[in-house]
């Protein structure tokens, strides 16, 4: 069974880049070239929040996520969440299929947990599965004048592979 693991992190830098880049290092998926698909999980899938990424491989190949991430110059706070819930078949063999939503902004950290809740629910509802309860990260950033902050919550889809 495949693992999607959820990461999180977030920093302050003197440029956007700069506190983005430590942000994914906080989350410790800085030496990889992210790429990002929509939000479902595939069937026979197992999600586990582990705040920072094991070694998923080495530096500079390709990682499959979903990412949800928010930078703000400051004075200001950044927050970003991502919420997941899967299906679940009769037999409760293994997760079936589900969703991930993912939100951020310039916004507290309550409100961004509230719009990723909807957001999901949403999703859920165009969908003929029968979801178990949601699950949410939520990471959150605050920026004094003359820096910046990111924060981000990503979804890694198993180990990385060769960009090339």
């Amino acid at each position: 069974m495949s693992t999607i693991r959820i990461v999180w992190g977030s920093a302050t830098a003197p440029t956007a880049m700069s506190s983005y880049d430590a942000a994914l290092a906080d989350a410790g998926v800085e030496n990889y070239n992210l790429v990002p698909v929509s939000s479902v999980i595939p069937a026979g899938t197992d999600v586990e929040p582990v705040g920072t990424a094991p070694d998923l491989g080495p530096a500079g190949q390709r990682l499959t996520v979903v990412e949800a991430k928010a930078t703000t110059a400051g004075p200001g706070s950044v927050s970003a969440a991502l919420s997941w819930s899967q299906s679940r078949p009769a037999d409760d063999a293994e997760p079936g299929p589900g969703l991930f939503y993912e939100a951020a902004g310039e916004i507290d950290p309550n409100d961004v947990e509230r719009r990723v809740r909807e957001g999901l629910a949403a999703g859920q509802g165009l969908r003929e599965w029968e979801f178990g309860d949601a699950s949410v990260a939520v990471e959150n950033e605050r920026a004094e004048s003359g820096t910046y902050a990111t924060a981000v919550v990503l979804a890694v889809y198993g180990e990385s592979d060769s960009i090339l």
